[in-house]
């Protein structure tokens, strides 16, 4: 068995992708196909402000490109909608819609119910070890929702 700390590395990696991966496919379960991780950060992006394609690229650090195709993508699924906006007429600002709401209160749940299969497979106190243990190496604001690169903390505080 291996202590390097490159695997330790790829081991906290597998445990994100195992999650996310396994909350995809629970939400696909429940009618929501073809949502993607990065789906949720877009929608998160614009709960914390991101209200315009440039705003969101910005926040998920992905070109304006990139972000325009996820908001594409997130408007034909009606889980984002662009409204006017009432200072700037030719300015639309982004809105998570109803269902984009109800998207993520879904998916909010199947994580819960994920760290309870966890729990039951390993324990409920080393899976509150874990926790407690990677929150105190990486503080308790390590990762913003709104921030899916590599650039996981706010590029604007030190």
């Amino acid at each position: 068995m291996s202590r390097s700390g490159a695997d330790l590395a790829l081991l906290l990696l597998a445990g994100f992708r195992t999650l996310a991966d396994r909350a995809t496919a629970e939400l696909a379960e429940r009618g929501h196909e073809d949502v993607r991780t990065v789906h949720d950060f877009a929608l998160h992006s614009i709960l914390s402000g991101a209200d315009s394609v440039s705003e969101l690229a910005r926040r998920m650090s992905v070109t304006r490109q990139a972000a325009a195709k996820t908001l594409a993508v997130l408007e034909e699924r009606d889980y984002v909608a662009r409204r006017p906006d009432p200072a700037d007429g030719r300015r639309t600002r982004l809105r998570v819609t109803d269902h984009g709401l109800a998207l993520l209160a879904q998916g909010e749940a199947i994580f819960d119910e994920l760290r309870e299969q966890w729990e039951e497979q390993v324990g409920a106190s080393s899976v509150s070890a874990l926790e407690e243990a990677l929150r105190s190496l990486v503080g308790d604001h390590a990762i913003r929702l709104d921030a899916p690169g590599w650039s996981a903390r706010d590029p604007d505080v030190p």
